[in-house]
């Protein structure tokens, strides 16, 4: 078999990958998505299934108010006394001088739960992860945020002894134990024993075309012991700008059952306009960032490398070991919504998905209008990832709004600062719903219809509403039957979805692009719109 990557497509960020036994399992990042940290298992690192997210209650996480690309980044699963470990932060600052965030510890017997109530560790700095010594001790080992200005605020790996039984941080051992290299912007750690020696691996250079992985070893967990390896660059595409896969770095270190290594990492694939370099600049990654999976293997001197050079490999060989493992189900997803509840591929931002949002069941989802799709605190939007440069969406809306505030329809998301989506409104002029087309691009927001806005005759019930989503562009579709489909005249390009593109201007871009459903009442009414019968297929090659 092999591993065709990336092996987790669409917005898979900072995967923390462990082995139990004979199941692989990652987690990663989810932002200020709801619910929190994505969870996937495997037997063969080839097929992997979606497990339910452990940060699904309000008591766990709640990122109201929470900037985009706050909430929780880079989640450290570990396994050690019979249960499973998830330390995560929720970051409250993305821009700026300060990264106030709080790192917080759940456990669980079973990876599918129920997980723990959490418990507060500290706000040192973020990318924290759980470090179990063979001799029973235990560490947190994390980034070191430093705000002064007169310092590189990525100030060093600080390792932190934690006290099992009173799970509780012991603040008076902290101490920094590497800075890094040359090239700054250490992040990421995670630490494990390997033949005597501990072994220490950091991303570097920001999470960009410049991201890098590298490794430091020591004898022991003294301050400044560890030693950078003479190989490193470990993982980095700095240097392959031709690579399919780019930005890799950031992640974690398995073995398997029968003494193989692997490194999961991020990794991104960019696109370009006909009209540009492939070099400067790289391309648009509206993916965001996915997970990647590299064989490794060792010098004669103890340091890891990565098989096929350090750009990493589109192909890799699976482990030798792998156990028989059924393939999951498509990325393609249809919803008829006759369940109580929502999917695990949908997502809400920053809170849980509950009735003061709307309602699912009976065949709708039924969101209640609340504010705009810039709003960090209350708006009913429900989404899932893209996961593939082509493929289509659809709904049906039923939708009577009385007011041009109040809106309801399909939208492609990025962030509060750039969207756009393709909606159900009320045109006062002509006394009648139309169909508007509008996007907001670092909230320069532009209606494209304006007086050529689409009326919807009155004996319509549902309106349908389809984006056609391929690679560089995306256009919105509009059908008054389901079967017979117009396009709306209206061709946007991706690029604004993409980390990429929001990173010219803002320093939160972690995310990737979402397809979803939105009501918004800005009349504060909250009118509910149903939404029946979504549909998302991907493009085959």
């Amino acid at each position: 078999m092999k591993i065709e990557n990336p092996v987790l497509t669409g917005f898979h960020a900072d995967p923390s990958m462990i082995r139990v036994g004979d199941t692989y399992y990652i987690a990663n990042s989810t932002f200020e998505w709801f619910p929190g940290v994505r969870l996937h298992e495997s037997r063969d690192m080839v097929h992997w299934r979606a497990l339910p997210s452990p940060l699904s209650r309000r008591s766990q996480l709640d990122m109201r108010g929470n900037p985009s690309s706050g909430g929780v980044w880079a989640p450290d699963l570990s396994y050690a006394d019979g249960r499973f470990w998830l330390v995560y932060a929720d970051v409250k600052v993305v821009n700026g001088a300060f990264k106030d965030c709080v790192n917080y510890l759940v456990t669980a017997e079973d990876i599918h739960g129920p997980w723990s109530e959490p418990i507060r560790l500290n706000g040192v700095g973020f990318d924290a992860s759980l470090f179990h010594d063979d001799d029973g001790r235990k560490y947190l080992v994390q980034q070191t945020w430093d705000f002064r200005e007169y310092h590189n605020p990525f100030n060093g790996i600080t390792l932190t002894e934690f006290d099992a039984d009173t799970m509780r941080l012991m603040p008076q051992t902290a101490r920094t134990i590497w800075n890094g290299t040359d090239v700054k912007l250490v992040e990421g750690p995670h630490l494990y024993k390997i033949d005597g020696l501990y072994y220490l691996f950091c991303a570097e250079g920001g999470t960009v075309w410049t991201h890098q992985e590298v490794v430091a070893r020591s004898s022991t967990l003294d301050a400044l012991s560890f030693e950078g390896s003479p190989i490193n660059p470990f993982l980095t595409n700095f240097d392959t700008p031709r690579s399919y896969l780019q930005k890799q770095g950031h992640g974690s270190l398995v073995d398997t059952p029968n003494g193989e290594w692997y490194y999961a990492s991020l990794c991104a694939r960019p696109w370009h306009h006909e009209n540009e370099s492939v070099s400067d600049p790289r391309g648009w990654c509206t993916l965001g960032r996915e997970t990647s999976i590299q064989k490794v293997d060792w010098t004669e001197d103890g340091w890891p490398y990565i098989v096929g050079g350090h750009g990493g490999e589109r192909v890799v060989d699976a482990p030798t070991d792998a156990a028989d493992d059924e393939a999951p189900a498509p990325h393609d997803q249809h919803d008829d919504f006759t369940g109580a509840t929502l999917g695990d591929d949908w997502n809400t931002l920053r809170v849980p998905f509950d009735e003061r949002m709307g309602s699912v069941g009976d065949g709708a989802l039924t969101l209640k209008g609340r504010g705009s799709l810039c709003n960090l605190f209350d708006l009913s939007l429900v989404a899932r990832r893209w996961q593939a440069f082509d493929f289509d969406a659809s709904v049906g809306v039923h939708f009577d709004p009385h007011d041009y505030n109040q809106m309801a329809g399909l939208t492609n998301y990025y962030n509060d600062l750039c969207w756009s989506w393709a909606f159900v409104t009320w045109d006062e002029r002509r006394g009648c719903r139309v169909i508007e087309v509008a996007q907001n691009d670092f909230n320069a927001y532009t209606s494209f219809l304006r007086d050529d806005a689409v009326p919807v005759p009155d004996d319509v019930r549902t309106v349908w509403l389809r984006t056609r989503v391929r690679t560089q562009t995306y256009t919105y579709d509009y059908s008054f039957d389901g079967e017979h489909w117009r396009n709306l005249g209206v061709e946007l390009d991706a690029k604004i979805l993409s980390d990429d593109y929001v990173n010219q201007r803002y320093g939160g871009f972690f995310t990737g692009a979402f397809v979803g459903l939105a009501a918004v009442d800005l009349s504060g009414y909250e009118t509910e719109a149903d939404f029946v019968d979504f549909d998302y297929r991907q493009l085959r090659d």
